[in-house]
């Protein structure tokens, strides 16, 4: 019987893959129940978890969880009240969304970029599929991407298709541990592809009927990038609803919204009906973009436990 310790870079629900401090790539299950601290969780480990792996009788069980850097999560959309780790250290989260075929909306994007506020993880904004677009989308896209900007995310337009678009986003991945977070069909799996073409990560086209992706990626896995770094592929995602998130911390997670607040006359303004709010003011001089303000709204309305809301 044997011990090592390694890093989980696959996961498919009930088996991982462990890349071991030796080199050595192990197929494990976990042994026994993990309970971790302060969180209701479908999986007990995620890709970018440290694990310790115990080798006997031709298997090999995870035994042990080190300590986490920081993880990020959604609501479990099957099972409410449980959240789902999508990655555990990362350094930092890409949300890739697009402008058309399929669109996703600023609800979506403002609950993905909220979620990476409140687990500290840096977000980015990569807007795919720029090549299909029409000149009139195109000036959609960028007064999205410059609103973005403001608030103080970096964002990306580019098209996974064409590699000399690429050079920006490839530069700020570089030497960082990235998910790649977003909805089915904005391309994730071929970004994945131009960026590592040692990856081979299927693709498959979007619905024409409906506009939407296929879900591709069927589970976690993480693969590294030849400059250094790596990136987290996760199955497309169809709504963030709120965990963990009390009435009180939603506005902390949008920085315009934070920031803006402290000049509200009440420090407890829900921005909503409160007189003398400093956000509401700003919203009707054009200073926070009516589109945030709206996703601000949805989360706070999350007031349930049991209730999701899928962001489409």
């Amino acid at each position: 019987m044997t011990t090592s310790w390694g890093l989980v870079v696959r996961s498919t629900g009930s088996w991982y893959d462990v890349l071991a401090d030796d080199g050595r790539r192990i197929s494990c299950k976990v042994k026994g129940s993990f309970r971790l601290r302060g969180i209701r969780s479908t999986n007990p480990v995620a890709v970018g978890d440290r694990v310790a792996v115990r080798e006997e009788n031709g298997a090999a069980f995870i035994t042990e969880l080190a300590e986490r850097r920081n993880f990020i999560v959604r609501r479990a959309s099957n099972l409410s009240k449980q959240s789902h780790i999508l990655a555990a250290n990362v350094d930092a989260c890409l949300l890739v969304a697009t402008l058309r075929r399929p669109e996703t909306s600023t609800t979506f994007m403002d609950r993905c970029l909220a979620t990476a506020e409140a687990y500290r993880v840096a977000a980015s904004i990569a807007f795919n599929k720029t090549d299909l677009l029409s000149a009139t989308e195109r000036k959609e896209q960028a007064a999205l991407a410059e609103m973005y900007r403001k608030i103080g995310y970096d964002v990306f337009e580019i098209s996974a298709l064409d590699t000399t678009t690429l050079g920006e986003l490839r530069e700020h991945l570089r030497d960082k541990r990235t998910l790649i977070a977003g909805n089915s069909g904005v391309g994730k799996s071929t970004l994945l592809n131009a960026l590592i073409p040692t990856a081979n990560v299927r693709t498959a086209e979007i619905s024409e009927a409906h506009q939407t992706g296929m879900h591709t990626t069927t589970f976690s896995e993480l693969y590294a990038m030849p400059e250094g770094g790596s990136l987290i592929d996760i199955p497309g995602i169809k709504g963030f609803g709120t965990f963990n998130m009390s009435r009180e911390e939603i506005a902390h997670y949008f920085p315009e919204i934070f920031h803006t607040s402290r000049d509200c006359h009440f420090d407890n303004c829900t921005h909503t009906h409160e007189p003398g709010c400093a956000v509401q003011s700003a919203l009707e001089r054009g200073e926070i973009a009516p589109s945030r303000f709206a996703s601000y709204l949805s989360m706070l309305q999350d007031e349930e436990e049991s209730k999701y809301r899928e962001s489409q």
